[in-house]
């Protein structure tokens, strides 16, 4: 099924239909993630271009900001489009310096749940991710007691349904032990791909993966083999990357962030790009 033309149709997580090419709303706040926007009229003018694009997954986190992206969400959409699910993150916090301060402490994920619903102004959170690792990738440990905490909420009626960031395997098991998850959100892309078992395993059990740094992360995805095939198929190397993600997996979901429209206009007309088949295994031997 598809949505709006939009490529990649849609894929069920817990009882709705996600767009597989989301938006991620990190970018509409300032530098670094901290305080507002430059152009608070340009970052609600890119929400509202979402919606009419027919994407209808936003992903969040009341720390990007802090509030401000939730915010701008509530002020851009609010009230909110019936198919249109907002995804948000807890585990984290930051200082007044702007630093990332994990935070996951029982009764800081229950503050930070009705923080996010409170800005948003939502009385129940459609998917709630679970962030449990650094941006560099999962930590070992159990996160039973972070877990047990969002499915007291869900019994609640505060969120409909639980996802994990940045995990292991035997995390998600644990985790699936206690209380269904829907999702799995972490560092994946053309070029780092130590998560493949992880993309397997999820695909299988109907569990969407959601890569975050679809495009390198900090520092733009450099590969002579990506350059190549993008000039062969005259795109640009990010449209080959975001379009062999979708390639890659039918679980898998995009969420690649932009504060500018065009940008985002490029992005979903990138994931639309058809990768013929010497192209695909080229590109599946970067980052083995």
């Amino acid at each position: 099924m598809t949505s709006h033309g939009l490529p990649g149709g849609r894929y069920r997580v817990g009882d709705f239909e996600l767009t597989r090419v989301g938006y991620g709303a990190m970018q509409l706040a300032g530098p670094g993630v901290f305080g507002p926007p430059k152009d608070r009229d340009a970052a609600i003018a890119v929400l509202r271009e979402v919606v009419e694009l027919g994407i209808n997954h936003i992903d969040t986190a009341d720390f990007y900001g802090p509030y401000v992206t939730n915010e701008l969400i509530r002020e851009a959409l609010h009230p909110y489009p019936e198919d249109l699910h907002i995804v948000t993150k807890v585990g984290a916090r930051r200082d007044e310096k702007g630093s990332w301060v994990l935070s996951r402490d029982p009764a800081d994920l229950r503050t930070q749940v009705h923080d996010n619903l409170r800005r948003l102004g939502l009385d129940a959170l459609d998917v709630v991710n679970l962030r449990m690792g650094a941006v560099e990738g999962p930590e070992p440990g159990s996160i039973a007691p972070q877990v047990e905490v969002l499915a007291e909420l869900q019994q609640q009626g505060l969120i409909r349904h639980i996802g994990l960031s940045t995990v292991t395997a035997e995390q998600l098991a644990e985790a699936r032990a206690i209380a269904p998850v829907v999702c799995v959100q972490n560092h994946y892309n053309l070029a780092h791909r130590e998560d493949d078992p992880l993309v397997e395993l999820t695909a299988r059990e109907g569990i969407a993966f959601v890569p975050y740094f679809p495009l390198g992360g900090f520092s733009p995805l450099q590969s002579d083999a990506l350059e190549s095939v993008a000039k062969r198929l005259e795109a640009t190397p990010n449209a080959v990357a975001l379009a062999w993600l979708l390639h890659r997996s039918p679980n898998i979901l995009l969420i690649p962030g932009t504060s500018s429209i065009e940008h985002l206009r490029e992005n979903v007309a990138a994931a639309a790009l058809e990768l013929p088949a010497d192209a695909l295994a080229e590109l599946d031997e970067i980052g083995r």
